[in-house]
């Protein structure tokens, strides 16, 4: 059973209050998804143009989370309520049924009925309503969310966007979805960025995207090949390779403004596959910059105190550190044969082999909790035909979460550790999908060009 603190709040528009998220939680049994109706909402005048936008933002950021089934809306009511002061009363039923007569069915209020929403055919456990309208020249949304069964209010708020347009109604909606989401201990997206490689403008750039695909923009313009990006912790920069200089060499970026850090690199035929250290001071890197391919060392971000970590005398490539401890990191290496996964500490030593040697296995990914990687592999499928997978580090357990649809490699974890971003050809080329880290709700974000490597950062 779910355990909920929340409030009874008086009916009517005036009641627009919301319980901090750490004041209301709801807890759900494992496995269990309660049952979301999110009908559509509905604008005056010169907001209703935007609810398209507003409609699908939000149903897409609530089904998104993976944590509802959600309601199909061909089953609800004729009415939506727009707000608490729209809720009717049922007749009270004062005459008993006769012996061996069945009790009448409940009234119907055509919408307006709690039981309208609760019981069948809706069977709602939760209902988000709402309006919104533009007041002078603002676009402003009043939501509510319900607990259906306890027939109470649990949010009730009033969102103002920074523009009355499509970008505003989006925005309104990812932050009423953020606070229903919030109630279940959920992180929301809303504010994330997916950084990619694209050569939609005739060269291999960086690029940029909300979580839901909207807002791509590009990064870099150097006119030459710039690939695998990398994120800091806290989002604020970001690193690649580019080979604008002819030798390939790792970039820094702020990301807010765009601008150039200016890395030094050791002149070496390899300088590849960067990686933040958690505190978000340092990278690590695969080089050459020692004579032989490649170790890989750490730097500090401007490019100085260059030290190898792993030794001289295998291929080591695409090293990532463990996002908790910091101390660990996996790593992809030739050493046995076919590319594997590794693990070391951050000094180098005990080093260990994670995946069984079978296939081919590259690009992993930590979990935020650190114990957890998403990596790709070709195990049980022919040679460069990489599928996802997860492992759990300390136990070598590992689940299968993409099957035959084209090759499936680079994922990366979302914030939230419950999505993965990741690049799949099932639908012909090079794209950006995200997905369940359970593999389901698969989603394509990019249609333009050829798109690969994406990274998830704040």
């Amino acid at each position: 059973m779910r355990k909920l603190a929340c409030f009874l709040a008086a009916s009517g528009a005036a009641a627009l209050m919301l319980l901090p998220a750490q004041d209301i939680r709801i807890t759900l049994t494992e496995g269990q998804r309660p049952a979301m109706a999110i009908p559509d909402f509905r604008g005056d005048g010169q907001a209703q143009p935007l609810m398209g936008a507003f409609n699908s933002t939000l149903w897409g950021d609530v089904q998104g989370s993976g944590l509802f089934r959600m309601i199909p809306k061909t089953l609800y009511p004729k009415t939506t309520p727009q707000q608490p002061s729209d809720w009717r009363q049922p007749p009270a039923v004062t005459e008993q049924p006769r012996r061996g007569r069945q009790p009448a069915p409940p009234a119907n209020g055509g919408g307006l009925y709690l039981i309208d929403w609760s019981g069948p055919p809706v069977s709602a456990d939760y209902l988000a309503y709402g309006y919104t309208a533009v007041q002078n020249g603002v676009l402003v949304l009043y939501g509510w969310f319900w607990d259906m069964g306890r027939g109470s209010q649990v949010i009730g708020k009033r969102y103002i966007a920074s523009t009355p347009d499509e970008a505003g109604a989006s925005q309104v909606a990812h932050q009423f979805a953020a606070d229903i989401l919030g109630l279940f201990g959920a992180k929301s997206l809303f504010g994330t960025h997916i950084y990619f490689v694209s050569n939609r403008t005739g060269h291999k750039e960086i690029w940029a995207m909300d979580p839901d695909g909207k807002n791509q923009r590009q990064i870099t313009h150097f006119n030459n090949l710039s690939i695998q990006p990398t994120v800091s912790p806290d989002g604020s920069k970001i690193a690649f390779t580019s080979y604008v200089r002819i030798n390939p060499g790792i970039f820094v970026f702020s990301v807010d403004p765009v601008r150039d850090l200016r890395f030094y690199n050791q002149r070496a035929s390899v300088n590849e596959t960067p990686a933040f250290t958690p505190d978000g001071k340092q990278l690590v890197y695969a080089s050459s910059a020692g004579g032989s391919c490649c170790r890989i060392y750490i730097v500090g971000l401007d490019g100085g105190g260059l030290r190898p970590i792993s030794s001289p005398g295998a291929i080591d490539v695409e090293p990532k550190i463990n996002p908790k401890t910091g101390n660990d990191i996996v790593f992809v290496s030739g050493r046995s044969g076919p590319q594997q996964i590794y693990r070391m500490n951050m000094d180098g030593t005990d080093i260990e082999r994670l995946t069984p040697g079978e296939g081919e296995a590259s690009n992993p990914s930590w979990h935020p909790g650190g114990q957890i990687i998403a990596f790709a592999w070709t195990r049980g499928y022919m040679t460069g035909n990489f599928n996802i997978f997860t492992m759990d580090v300390a136990r070598r357990t590992y689940i299968q979460l993409t099957h035959s649809e084209g090759r499936n490699e680079n994922p990366s974890w979302a914030p939230d550790g419950a999505h993965l971003a990741f690049m799949s050809t099932r639908r012909g080329g090079h794209q950006i999908f995200t997905m369940l880290a359970d593999g389901t709700q698969a989603r394509q974000l990019t249609t333009q060009g050829s798109n690969e490597t994406p990274v998830w950062g704040q």
